[in-house]
C-alpha cells in the first residue's frame, strides 16, 4: 500500500535573492485571486511594501494550482 501526500498549492515568492514558498491558504489566496491580490499578500505576509513587487510577474499552474511571483526577466 502505498501513501500519497496531497501538495497544498503554494505562492512561490522570489524576492531579493532568496525563493519563500507558502501555502495559499496561509496568504489567503485562491484560484481567482487577482495578480493585484497576490502581491498585496505577498508584501504583507513578508512586511514589505508592495511597492516592491509593482514590477513582478504572476505565473500560474494551472496542474498544480501554484502561484509563482517573480522579477520580470531581462535580457542583455
Amino acid at each position: 500500500m502505498t501513501t500519497e501526500t496531497t501538495q497544498l498549492p503554494q505562492l512561490h515568492i522570489r524576492f531579493e535573492g532568496e525563493s519563500i514558498d507558502v501555502d495559499l491558504g496561509n496568504v489567503d489566496l485562491g484560484d481567482m485571486s487577482t495578480d493585484q491580490d497576490v502581491r498585496d499578500a505577498a508584501a504583507t505576509h513578508l512586511e514589505v511594501p508592495v511597492s516592491k513587487f509593482s514590477s513582478f510577474i504572476v505565473d500560474r499552474n494551472e496542474e498544480t494550482g501554484d502561484l509563482t511571483l517573480r522579477p520580470q526577466a531581462t535580457f542583455a
